[in-house]
């Protein structure tokens, strides 16, 4: 399945060379029936609810920097990580960012807040959506399901202006 909302300066980005500044990682804690979730107390997505995550460290695999950041804004350790996409969002203001996203099916130890966020134990049924990015819910619900996902997204700040995503089968 595909997803695609057009925008001039979309269709003005040459993805096929497009390189990151950053790369990053989302980490989703699935105990069912809730989801391990955050909501980021600074940097990029402040007051956002979002997956643990951020950026890579020198020489870091994205396993690795999906664990050290669950690990730093929560205080746990995820295990059973399976990678479920890339997502790369390009922002208006030249930034441009590509992020791993990963499932995990726990987590050892008790998810505590931090200076980097407050965690929340959420429904699955319940996922604040309002409260997230806005191309959160286009793909979040289809990993949580068991499938891939691969898009391109701009944003104007925390508004979305164009995508093209896809959803995959996991094979």
């Amino acid at each position: 399945m595909k997803i695609t909302q057009a925008h001039p300066e979309f269709e003005a980005i040459s993805w096929e060379t497009w390189v990151p500044k950053d790369q990053a990682t989302l980490c989703f804690v699935l105990q069912d029936p809730q989801i391990l979730l955050i909501e980021k107390k600074r940097g990029l997505g402040k007051g956002k609810v979002n997956g643990p995550g951020g950026k890579f460290d020198p020489g870091e695999t994205a396993v690795e920097c999906a664990i050290r950041e669950t690990q730093e804004e929560l205080g746990v350790t995820p295990f059973d990580l399976e990678e479920r996409g890339v997502l790369r969002f390009q922002f208006t203001n030249g930034y441009g960012l590509e992020a791993h996203i990963f499932i995990a099916r726990g987590v050892e130890g008790v998810a505590v807040e931090t200076e980097e966020a407050v965690p929340l134990w959420t429904d699955l049924d319940r996922i604040p959506y309002r409260r997230m990015w806005a191309d959160d819910v286009l793909w979040l619900p289809h990993v949580v399901e068991g499938k891939k996902v691969q898009g391109d997204f701009l944003f104007d700040e925390e508004v979305m202006l164009g995508v093209n995503m896809e959803i995959l089968e996991v094979s």
